[in-house]
């Protein structure tokens, strides 16, 4: 035996159990939200105890889900006592504006757990089957996606803003289009930044009907305008000086993704900027890891849809007649941006 391989690590099934049993985590957590733990414990209740009569369970329960929490870094313990971590604080307790934990109805909705329990179908197949595709007309879907992502989108909402706030402020009116606008968080904040814009968003009637309430909390509903129907069949108007395509190529092909973005192209004043908000893996395709692995969730969830890389972004932009691809990580978020501009 060579001295190599006597060195060598030995091989070990310790990742696999890992991968194996990482789904339990998501269902950890989605418990602890639908109980009300982490917002228990952010009112004061530290114990086992305490937690269990707040949240209506047994003691027992709360302290084996705890530990849990625990292990995953959400909670943190000291004794019998528990405290939340500063993410847990941020995005986990119902009172912070940041609250995630609606997001979980979209996220881990039975159909997206169906689909993956079937990945091997779509392996084979190259993507979702028809009849598993949810972007049917009005699907009450993106009414959950609506409600619960859009604490999620702020910060990205707000590095499109600042992008967009220098070419904005140089007109004395302007007009910007938001492509599936779901929540409107990304319009809305636009319209916030630039007090002289109005936001005109295509998305279906019921999700509209949320971003509409949104737009009316934060201060801008009389520069706020809804425009219901399907993103490549609607009139989207013309002389646009920006549109914001924000979590939407994913779920198509490239070709699709160019007729849309042509149709996006007419709808631009001469210099009229597009700004991309996607998942960009690397052209490896396999770093970073979150927008690579985006891929997986396209293909269960999708017939066509992808993670592009900004290779492939940028091919799709100058396809559609479009010029200066420019791309715009957004680190430490997963998502990057992808500017670019209708020829003056």
């Amino acid at each position: 035996m060579s001295a190599l391989s006597q060195t060598a690590p030995q091989p070990t099934p310790v990742e696999i159990f890992r991968i194996i049993q990482s789904y339990q985590h998501s269902f950890i957590l989605k418990s602890a939200v639908e109980l009300g733990v982490f917002t228990a414990i952010a009112k004061g209740s530290a114990t086992a105890k305490e937690i269990a009569g707040v949240c209506g369970a047994s003691q027992r329960g709360i302290r084996i889900l705890c530990d849990a929490l625990t292990i995953d870094q959400l909670l943190a313990k000291s004794g019998d006592r528990y405290s939340l971590t500063p993410d847990a604080a941020f995005f986990l307790d119902s009172r912070s504006p940041a609250y995630m934990g609606n997001a979980l109805k979209f996220l881990l909705r039975p159909v997206m757990l169906e689909n993956m329990e079937r990945l091997s179908e779509a392996v084979k197949l190259g993507g979702a089957p028809a009849d598993r595709n949810s972007l049917a007309p009005d699907d009450p879907v993106w009414v959950d996606f609506a409600r619960g992502m859009a604490p999620l989108m702020v910060p990205a909402a707000q590095a499109i803003a600042q992008q967009l706030q220098p070419a904005l402020a140089k007109r004395t009116s302007a007009k910007v289009l938001d492509i599936a606008a779901g929540h409107g968080t990304f319009g809305i904040t636009v319209a916030q930044y630039a007090s002289h814009a109005h936001i005109y968003a295509v998305d279906w009637k019921n999700v509209l009907e949320v971003a509409s309430e949104n737009a009316n909390a934060r201060g801008v509903a009389d520069r706020y305008h809804t425009i219901p129907g399907s993103a490549f069949q609607v009139d989207y108007g013309k002389d646009y000086d920006a549109v914001l395509v924000t979590n939407f190529l994913h779920h198509f092909d490239p070709s699709d993704n160019v007729v849309l973005l042509k149709k996006i192209g007419a709808a631009l004043r001469p210099g009229g900027q597009i700004v991309i908000l996607e998942f960009v893996p690397n052209d490896d395709r396999v770093s970073p890891p979150i927008p690579a692995l985006f891929s997986v969730t396209m293909l269960s969830d999708t017939p066509a849809g992808d993670a592009y890389t900004f290779t492939e972004l940028s091919e799709m932009c100058r396809n559609a007649g479009f010029e200066g691809e420019r791309l715009i990580p957004l680190s430490p978020l997963p998502q990057s941006l992808v500017v670019a501009q209708r020829p003056a």
